[in-house]
């Protein structure tokens, strides 16, 4: 059956279920509440540490990188535990590719910031 919403309307409704989304990601998930209180010390210090447009948006973009994997992790976990608390090998592999998704970002998101950082002093 396909949705007869279309158009705006179907932006809003979309907009308003990723925002659903974030506020359940930060209601129920630590690491993710950690991360976005990360990004927003990381937001004033981005000012200073940037010193053109293109760093900002790569200071900025790659902890916005570190949210969206921690994200996906969450989603990942939840259908995973959602469909059995028997363990199973393929089970425990798509959390555990889950959580090297975010430390992947996390490295990235370090990198960047030395980079910028290096490159300013």
């Amino acid at each position: 059956m396909t949705s007869k919403v279309q158009g705006w309307q179907r932006i809003r409704n979309a907009t308003g279920y990723s925002c659903q989304g974030i506020r359940q990601a930060y209601r129920h998930e630590t690491a993710f509440r950690q991360e976005v209180w990360l990004m927003i010390a990381a937001i004033p210090l981005s000012f200073i540490v940037a010193a053109s447009i293109p760093q900002w948006l790569i200071l900025i973009g790659s902890l916005i990188g570190v949210l969206i994997c921690e994200l996906v992790n969450s989603a990942i976990e939840s259908v995973v535990d959602r469909v059995g608390a028997e363990r199973h090998p393929l089970s425990g592999q798509a959390k555990d590719m889950g959580s090297a998704a975010v430390l992947l970002s996390l490295i990235f998101a370090a990198l960047c910031w030395g980079g910028v950082i290096l490159m300013r002093w």
